[in-house]
């Protein structure tokens, strides 16, 4: 058989590139078509690469730890006691420049000019900066604070291999032309001279350091894992760029609570899904996103962008205690039979570390269930780029005041809070308010005769 180039293959949105946790297989070790190769690692979820054919193992460009982009050769497949021909890892889409500085950056050592600058991909203002981008500006020892204050030329604003090139080439640039300028005439009072000077890039407030830690002797000490790095950066990064502010409301889901209490297990036989609250709640939060487009929108400099597509992430705790956000695309397409299935099915994945890349893309608006520890609100942090966050509360029975045509009386009802968090730049407290409450009334009108 012919020789396989494996490429990385595509993942979603905005995933450029993945680091190889565990090769699960060998030089010389025999594949099945679509066995597993490689564990790998984004920023965004964990995954396997199958293989696309059946063959033997004959080389692997790449090693544990090693950051691969979308679209590079990362291993070699051929039948047994064929030649092996490797292919440098290039990005299919680069130009052929780009794809000779990505193939020098992955296949040789960085030589630091600047000294030992490491760079993340992600700054704390939200930037992302691409492998290539950040080999230049360690080479070029741009610090990160320098890095930020580059106005990028690509997409989102991203710094491209151009932009840093501009800037090393005229960063604190100051040529004073003395030598070349030519005397003014004899009866001048004195001798000009021209001095062009190039202004230094703006200077990037300083980070906030944590301050020191003490460790007593009886003390447990235990690292992060690489997701609880992810999402402490983004937590970070989310709170320093958006101003949250958070809304209130109670709301009587008494209906809600009995009408599922007596329609769960019909909906499981005729469905094969249990019937949990989430999509009933999904529902009306969609409805309320239909009514306050403004709400599903993300913030691009100074421009707002209402998105059309209604994709609602459900913040899933796994099993780790880490935090990760499978996505229910064009929620607004689903009835409530739907909306179950893509709960359930997302939910088990998640738990089973299944998801996929493209699980995790996309959301305009997230729905955070602190009510499944028992919390009966919470402020949640915007998972950024989005504008907004949306907290469910416990489900508690409480004491009511229940309004009928003879007058007011007291009742036992199952109440609940939702809290809502939004950014201030996009949203002020009369939307933000107003969306919160809307998606109450939904709730609270449920209809108890409803069919499912």
């Amino acid at each position: 058989m012919a020789e396989i180039e494996v490429l990385l293959p595509k993942m979603g949105e905005s995933v450029a590139e993945a680091t190889i946790t565990n090769w699960l297989k060998n030089v010389g070790d025999f594949i099945e078509e679509d066995e597993a190769i490689v564990e790998i690692a984004t920023d965004k979820v964990d995954s396997e690469v199958p293989s696309p054919t059946s063959g033997i193992l004959k080389q692997r460009l790449f090693e544990e730890g090693d950051v691969v982009p979308v679209g590079a050769v990362f291993a070699i497949i051929g039948g047994d006691g064929e030649e092996t021909v490797v292919s440098a890892p290039a990005t299919p889409a680069a130009s052929s420049e780009t794809q000779k500085e990505v193939e020098k950056e992955l296949m040789a050592p960085v030589s630091n000019a600047g000294g030992n600058i490491d760079l993340p991909k992600n700054s704390e203002l939200g930037k992302f900066y691409s492998p290539l981008v950040r080999s230049i500006a360690e080479k070029e020892g741009v610090t990160l604070s320098e890095l930020e204050n580059i106005q990028g030329s690509g997409q989102e604003g991203r710094v491209t291999k151009k932009d840093i090139l501009g800037y090393v080439s005229t960063r604190g640039n100051v040529a004073v032309a003395s030598d070349n300028v030519a005397a003014v005439s004899s009866g001048a009072a004195s001798t000009a001279k021209e001095v062009v000077k190039t202004p230094a890039p703006a200077v990037a407030a300083p980070a906030h350091k944590a301050p020191p830690v003490p460790i007593g002797p009886n003390d447990e000490i235990v690292e992060m894992d690489r997701m609880r790095k992810l999402i402490a950066d983004h937590m970070v990064m989310s709170v320093h760029v958006s101003p949250h502010v958070t809304s209130f409301v109670e709301c009587d889901v008494t209906n809600i609570v009995q009408w599922r209490q007596k329609n769960k297990d019909a909906f499981f036989k005729r469905t094969g899904e249990k019937l949990t609250f989430t999509p009933i709640f999904m529902e009306a939060v969609v409805k309320a996103l239909q009514d306050f487009p403004l709400v599903n929108s993300m913030l691009d400099g100074n421009r707002i962008v209402i998105k059309k597509d209604i994709n609602v992430g459900m913040a899933a705790a796994l099993p780790s205690g880490n935090l990760i956000v499978p996505v229910i695309h064009n929620a607004d397409q689903y009835n409530l039979v739907g909306l179950a299935t893509k709960v359930n099915n997302l939910a088990s994945a998640a738990r089973a570390n299944k998801l996929k890349p493209d699980d995790i893309q996309g959301g305009t608006y997230t729905v955070s269930n602190v009510g499944t520890f028992g919390n009966v609100m919470g402020t949640p942090i915007i998972n950024q780029p989005q504008s907004a966050i949306l907290a469910l509360g416990a489900v508690r029975k409480k004491p009511a005041v229940i309004e009928t045509p003879q007058g007011d009386t007291l009742g036992i009802r199952h109440m609940m809070f939702l809290s809502h968090s939004y950014d201030h730049r996009v949203i002020d407290g009369a939307l933000g308010g107003s969306f919160v409450k809307r998606v109450g009334d939904y709730l609270e009108q449920f209809d108890i005769n409803r069919e499912f």
